[in-house]
Order: structure tokens, then sequence, then C-alpha cells
């Protein structure tokens, strides 16, 4: 059993008197505060603090962060409040306690949903203070130890969860020996038969391979001290998770996994650690491609080694690590590493341009599980390394492309991107970068995301940064249609929705439930409310508020469904009054056009409002609109505006007779006309004749007829129409 005379042993070692005092102290406090409180093993509760603070210390974290450990639980779980911890032992100490159980406080309604929301204010309490989740990784690993006790599906729950967070989590902050000991304990948790038979196995390799392993650690020793390098050399054993998650990731068996020799090399410096790299490749020759420095460039958890890979001498692979005893301190403790421990501040810049990529994930997330989502996809980092054409080394995700890349540089460049040279050559958006390549991301001002870009990034920030751009101008565009169709619908009333008192806005917002005009607008543009009926409403408020009284107002808001009247029963005087909508091409996906009829600039046009996706252009002469006749308040009254640019798409029918080469000469003719071909099919219907049917784009009318005359001029073509 590990007691507090145990722990203050382990902190003489590196902490003043008076702080292995205070930790002292602090369990005392716990102590007291946790009496008679026993854990699901049936030890006192205080055991379980102190083992996390154990693990703290052999970490060599500072003395606050051991007191905080020691009283992690007592304001969740004892009547001691904040406050009280806070006179006690400090602001600081009290701020990490209340980080930590805010951790675990929310109750949520799903399980999906908690998950989420606590890891996302995990993310944001790392942000705010690392040693906040420095203390929560040593909880969950001393939990994870004592899982034993808990009902087999709470322990696969909690094993999941623990592979799936908390060991990337670790992981990412370089805490290697923290990570791995997660990984096994998840593992045993949630898959504790596939566990026991590849311990089983793992055991019986290593019997037959421990004679082989001994020889090739001498081997490389003796080269090395006849070299004049007396450094130590030590074999790496894998742990199970790492050989599982390769059986299952790669398709590989458990020979080709235990096949593989790993060994380490702790260097006095880094020039001794290049040297023995040389040395060890004159031993055994290395696979091509299989060398990384990670001391020229780090990991972004600050890990520095050597890694290669040699061909061994018993026809398996040998896997060799080269670093300094300061590096094996950082890869096996990471951000840990890296505290001082007597001024309790940590080395600046590790991992800290994760965790302020992290920061601007959670705000531009649209709720927690979106966040998570995103978040999961950095932790799990297989990292290349490009350079900017100032010679700026960066580390993406592999598989990353060029959008990915500007995102991680700055959020506007990700908005603004439209290319990119990648070693001075001119290569698109979606481009894979690979390591040692020099990338240059052009941009132009007025560019903007595009929703295809979803299907191929691969980090969480660029995704959630596109997301959020869109639906931001997605309101816009909505916000923008809404106050169209609502000045519209004004315009028979003499109203105008920019000249109508805030108080007449404001009584209608009241009346609708809705939180704001913006909203209102959208709930308009988006079909959700009908224009005319929010108009008629709304002339009601004014004419209320005209003739003045709160006992008329309220009569006139009782009364405004009874007095509104319904587009198709109005006088056709009225009707005349109203203004058809001017469509521009350019609203953005709260205005689609029906791809029936796919109209096109120039056809005569009506919209229909649908519910949830705005207003659908049909042509008149559409025989979908037969369809809506039944609902008249839908139909929306619409036109062309005089200069409208963009490219439709438009269908076209060319039956030709059946000749070698006749679909390239139509496809050339097209292009010839300044219009892009969308889509082709081919109907044969005999051996004579052929029927091809094409999805072109067009500016308008003027232009399809212009291609239409040119296709129909070919001698091959015997008729030509557009599609109905």
């Amino acid at each position: 059993m590990f007691l507090i005379h145990d722990l203050c042993k382990l902190l003489e070692a590196y902490l003043d008197t008076d702080q292995v005092k205070d930790v002292y102290r602090a369990y005392l406090y716990g102590a007291e505060a946790h009496d008679g409180q026993t854990r699901q093993t049936g030890e006192p509760y205080i055991y379980h603090p102190l083992a996390v603070a154990r693990i703290l210390a052999e970490m060599r974290m500072d003395a606050n962060t051991l007191i905080a450990a020691i009283l992690h639980d007592v304001i969740e779980d004892t009547p001691v409040g904040k406050e009280e911890v806070k006179n006690e032992f400090g602001e600081e100490v009290a701020e990490l306690v209340d980080g930590v159980t805010k951790l675990t406080q929310v109750k949520f309604g799903s399980k999906a949903e908690a998950q989420a929301e606590n890891f996302r204010k995990m993310i944001l309490a790392m942000v705010k203070d690392i040693r906040v989740i420095l203390i929560k990784l040593a909880d969950r690993l001393h939990n994870m130890r004592t899982l034993g006790v808990m009902r087999p599906d709470k322990q696969r729950r909690i094993g999941r969860e623990t592979l799936e967070i908390y060991a990337p989590i670790a992981k990412r902050l370089g805490m290697q020996h923290i990570s791995r000991e997660l990984e096994d304990l998840g593992f045993r948790a949630q898959y504790p038969m596939r566990q026991r038979v590849l311990e089983k196995a793992v055991k019986k390799a290593r019997g037959n391979r421990k004679e082989i392993v001994e020889k090739i650690r001498i081997s490389l020793e003796e080269r090395l001290r006849q070299e004049g390098m007396d450094v130590p050399v030590v074999g790496r054993e894998k742990h199970l998770w790492s050989i599982y998650d390769k059986m299952r990731n790669k398709g590989l068996s458990f020979e080709e996994v235990s096949d593989v020799y790993g060994f380490r090399i702790i260097a006095d410096s880094v020039d001794t650690c290049y040297r023995a790299l040389g040395v060890v490749h004159n031993l055994y020759k290395p696979v091509p491609g299989r060398f990384k420095d990670y001391i020229a460039i780090p990991k972004t958890n600050g890990y520095q080694s050597l890694h290669t890979v040699l061909f061994g001498p018993y026809g398996g692979p040998i896997e060799v690590q080269i670093r300094t005893e300061d590096m094996e301190r950082v890869a096996q403790a990471g951000i840990a590493a890296h505290w001082m421990y007597k001024t309790g501040k940590a080395t600046p810049g590790l991992a800290s341009e994760w965790l302020k990529g992290l920061l601007e994930i959670q705000k531009y997330a649209g709720n927690s599980q979106e966040f998570l989502e995103n978040v999961k996809i950095d932790l799990f980092p297989d990292e290349v390394y490009v350079f900017t054409p100032d010679g700026d080394i960066l580390n993406i995700p592999r598989g990353a492309t060029v959008i990915d890349l500007a995102y991680a540089i700055h959020t506007d460049l990700g908005n603004t991107c439209v290319a990119a040279k990648i070693d001075r050559h001119l290569a698109p958006l979606r481009s894979v970068l690979g390591n040692g390549q020099t990338v240059e991301i052009i941009t132009a001002p007025g560019a903007r995301p595009n929703p295809v870009w979803l299907n191929f990034v691969v980090t969480g920030k660029a995704r959630s940064n596109i997301r959020h751009f869109l639906k931001q101008m997605k309101d816009e565009e909505a916000q923008e249609l809404g106050r169209r169709l609502m000045n519209k619908a004004l315009a028979p009333l003499a109203l105008e929705l920019d000249k109508i008192p805030q108080g007449a806005l404001d009584t209608l917002l009241e009346y609708l439930h809705v939180p704001s005009l913006e909203q209102l607008l959208e709930d308009v543009s988006l079909g959700n409310r009908v224009a005319s009926l929010v108009a008629r409403q709304l002339a009601d408020i004014v004419d209320a508020e005209e003739e003045g009284g709160s006992r008329a107002m309220e009569e006139k808001k009782k009364g405004m469904l009874g007095r509104y009247t319904p587009a198709w029963l109005r006088s056709g005087q009225e009707r005349q009054a109203m203004r058809p909508l001017a469509i521009r091409g350019t609203e953005g996906s709260v205005v689609t056009f029906a791809k029936c009829c796919r109209p096109i600039p120039g056809d005569s046009i009506l919209g229909f409002v649908s519910s949830g996706r705005g207003i659908v252009i049909h042509t008149r002469s559409c025989s979908n609109v037969r369809e809506f006749r039944d609902n008249p308040e839908r139909w929306v009254d619409v036109q062309w505006e005089e200069d409208v640019e963009g490219n439709f798409p438009v269908d076209i029918r060319v039956d030709t007779a059946n000749q070698r080469g006749v679909l390239a000469t139509v496809a050339a003719t097209i292009a010839e006309q300044d219009s892009n071909i969308e889509n082709v099919s081919i109907d044969e219907r005999d051996g004579l004749y052929s029927s091809m049917s094409f999805t072109i784009s067009v500016h308008n009318r003027v232009h399809l007829a212009q291609v239409l005359r040119r296709i129909r001029a070919i001698d091959s073509v015997v008729r030509i129409a557009r599609g109905k």
C-alpha cells in the first residue's frame, strides 16, 4: 500500500522541505474531508487522490499541482467549497481543483453528448492551465488501474473513452509512458478476450526472441564502444495495444508485427547521436526511406530523436531510436518534463500551437459533438513537414492538403486561397502534401471557401473553419433574401422594412416568439414563414401604434390573424401593386433552380417557397408547377434582373446519325461557344441513330440559342431540342 510517508520520501528528492510540508498538510486536510468515504475497492477514499499525487510526483511536478491532486475531489465529493480551499492553500491551488471538478460536474441527456461536452471543457481547461489536464490524466490512469471492480459493461465504456480521448491527449502532449499504460489498460477493459490471447502470444514469442534481441544489443553496443562511444543500448518492447493496433489497421499477422526488433540508444550529446547513427548504418544496412530526423525537426509536442530502420541479421527489421538523456526524459514525460517545479511555469511553446488550434476549433464548432469529431482528427497525427517559400518549417498531419496547410497558417489565408505552388509548380488546392515540399499559397481578395473542400480536408481546424464560414455565408444570404421578400410583400401596403419603427418590429418579434429580426428574415427566406402573412401582421401593428393607446394595441394584436387576407383572395388592384421579386442568380443556397426544368435567364419563371429550402425557381411551363396549384400562398412572383451574370445548367437532347467521332464533334462545337459540358449520356436507339443527352452551362436564352444553332449546323445532327 502506498502511504503518505512514501510520497513525502519521493518528494524530498526534488522539492524544498517547506513544499513537502505543504503537501503533507494537504494530505491531512483531504483525509479529514474524505473521512468515512470508501471506493468500490473497499479502500478509504483518500488512497485514490494520494495515488494520483504519486503519479504526478514521479513526473516531478510542482508542489501546487501535487496539492491540487490530493484535493481534486474535495469540492465535488465533500462539503468543502472552493473558497475554503483558497483560504487554506491559495488561489492557484483552488483554481486547479475547481478546474478538475468542472470537468465532470454537468449532467447531460445522452452519453455521447456528455462525452463531447466534457471533452470540450477539458480542452478549454487545458488551454487555461495545462496542469488541470495533467491531474485529470493521472486521475484517469489510477482509475483504469483499479477498474476491475466495475461491471463489465461499464469497464468497456470507460475503456473505449480512454482509448479514444485520454490516451491520444497524453500522446499528443508527449507523455509516452502515460499514454502507453492508458492504451494497454483501455485495451484490457474494452477487449478483454483479445487482450488475454495477445498477451499470451507475446509472452511465448518473447521467450523465443530473448536470445536474438540480446545478441543484436551486444553487437550494437560493442561497435559503438569501438568507435569511442560508451553509451547504453536497451531493447525496446512493443506494448500490447501498439501490436493490436498495427495488426488491425495494417492487416498484419502477429508474426509480422512481433518480428520487428526495437532498440534505444541514449547518447550524451546531440553530436554523439549523429555519430552513433553513422555507426549503426555501417553495422547493418539501413532500409531506404525509413530514416526520420526529429532532432533537427522536433514534433509539435517537443519530442526529439533519430529514427532509423535497419536490415537485421536474422531476417527481421531492426528499429533504432537514438537520443540524449534530456530527449529521453521529454519522450517519456512530454510536457510534464518541461515543468519547472519550483517556479510553476512550463517551458513556453511546447504544444502551444496545437492548443491554440483547439481554441479556434472550439470557437467555430457548432456544438460539442462537432467539436469532439473535429479534435479527434487532430489527436491522431502522423506528421509530414513542409517548407514555406521563406524556409520556415511547418508540420501537418499525413494526408493533409494545401487547404489544410493554409488554415494551419492562418484562418484568413484558408478562407481566401485559390491555388498553390508546390516546389514552384502550380498545383490544385486538393493536392496532398509530402515531406520536404516547398509550398506557396496563392490567394485572391474576393475568394471564399467552397463546400466541396469538406470532401478532402483532413484537419479539424480546416473543417471547423470552412463549416463556420459557409454557415455564416448562408445566414447572410438568407437574411438578405428574407429582407427582399418582406419588402416585396410590404410594398402593396405602402410600407418598407427599413422605415418601420423599431417598437413595431419589437412587438412583432414578441408576438411571433422570434428572438431577432435576423432570425425572422431567415425564416421567411427559407419558407418557414410566409412573407405576405408576416407583412400583414406587421402592418396591423403599425396601424395600431399610429392609432395609439395600449388597449387599442392589445385589441389589434388579438385580431391580427383574423384580419389577414391570403394573397390569392386579394383584389386585382392589390395583386397588381405587388412587384415581382428580382432574381440575380447569386443568392446562394436560399434560392435554388429546379432540376426538372432548369430555368435560365430569359425564361418566364415563378418561385415556390419550400419549407427549409427557401425559394425554388421553375419555368412557368414546367409540368411540375401543376402540383403547386393547391398551395397558391407559397407562390412568389419572380423575374430575372436585367443583367444577370453567371453560368446556368440546362439540358439539351441531340439526335445524330451513328457515325465515328460524332460525340467529339458535338462536344467540340459546344466548347467553341464558350459553354462547358457538365454531364453527357448516350442512348443508342438502333444501328443508324444515336440520342445524346447533355447538361451544359449557358449564360442565358440567347447564349443557349447560339449553341443550339451551331450544333444544328453539324451534318450528322438530325434533331436538337432543349430538355423538358
